[in-house]
């Protein structure tokens, strides 16, 4: 019956855009299943009503489907497919983004004993477990404030709340208390991925990244490895082929130019580590992405939550 009603909601406001009147909180509906598609994930607590998808980070995969709800505490470069998804029963599911500064908040006040005891170790940065009655409820009654503008601008920051607190109490808390500390593990290998996405053309040392985390090499690594599911030359290779891609799609004639652009000196390695990615070599994957009467080429939908 929950996942009933949560399913009406969302197919009654989901937008192409899959925004809502509420800060941070995102509505997202598919029509279709269709091939593994590269994205960045965002730090996004992902609520699944209808459908089912699969993600790949790294070597992991993570399946998640209705009642289920998925973390992801680090904006990585994932890839996803919809495996359960069509326009009779499309894939439903709501999204609020993750702010550090709001998780923060909401620890401070808590009350000792309130909150788990820390896990050792750094989590990984994705996480799927199924969602407790207490947080689809609060969803719930956040969605249904749409329908209540009056209501919105007071209650709608108490429920969003009360739905961090539901998943900062429940089984994947460790990894988004961990997004609110400023000195957590979790917290330093986020602020080297943020220097990669944002230096993804220039050369780096792993050391240097490593000291930019207050950490001893041998530490980031194991840490970076365990976030993000791969080693930073091989996350760096991620978000240079997923930028490359997008400005293939403008510059499908300059595929020198482009793979110069996001760091790439050789054109014939951007073609072999492109092709590896995704499965085709960069003409080939411009022109499926480009012809309309190409049926096996990607939709051109709109994004969807992780």
């Amino acid at each position: 019956m929950t996942l009933d009603v949560l399913r009406d909601l969302l197919a009654r406001h989901a937008r192409a855009d899959q925004r809502t009147p509420i800060d941070d909180v995102l509505i997202s509906r598919v029509d279709h299943t269709g091939p593994p598609a590269p994205s960045m994930s965002g730090a996004i607590l992902a609520v699944v009503a209808q459908g089912a998808k699969r993600i790949a980070l790294g070597d992991r995969v993570y399946e998640y489907g209705p009642g289920q709800y998925l973390i992801a505490s680090v904006d990585l470069p994932i890839t996803g497919q919809f495996t359960e998804a069509s326009p009779d029963r499309p894939a439903l599911g709501f999204g609020l983004v993750l702010r550090p500064a709001g998780i923060a908040e909401l620890m401070l006040h808590a009350a000792p004993g309130d909150l788990p005891a820390a896990a050792g170790g750094t989590p990984s940065g994705l996480a799927v477990s199924d969602a407790p009655a207490e947080l689809l409820d609060a969803v719930i009654r956040l969605l249904r404030l749409i329908e209540r503008p009056r209501d919105l601008t007071v209650l709608a920051p108490l429920i969003k709340r009360e739905i961090l607190w539901r998943v900062l109490t429940g089984d994947q808390g460790a990894a988004v208390r961990q997004l609110g500390l400023a000195d957590s593990g979790l917290t330093h290998i986020a602020r080297t991925v943020q220097w990669i996405r944002d230096h993804y053309t220039q050369p780096f040392r792993v050391e240097d990244l490593a000291q930019l985390a207050g950490m001893s090499v041998s530490a980031f690594y194991r840490n970076f490895q365990a976030v993000t599911a791969s080693s930073p030359i091989q996350f760096q290779k991620q978000i240079r082929l997923q930028q490359a891609r997008l400005l293939l799609a403008a510059r499908p004639d300059d595929i020198t130019g482009v793979s110069r652009s996001v760091g790439y000196d050789s054109p014939s390695q951007f073609s072999r580590e492109y092709r590896r990615q995704f499965g085709r070599p960069p003409s080939q994957d411009t022109t499926r992405l480009r012809a309309p009467e190409d049926h096996d080429r990607e939709p051109a939908a709109a994004p969807a939550l992780p």
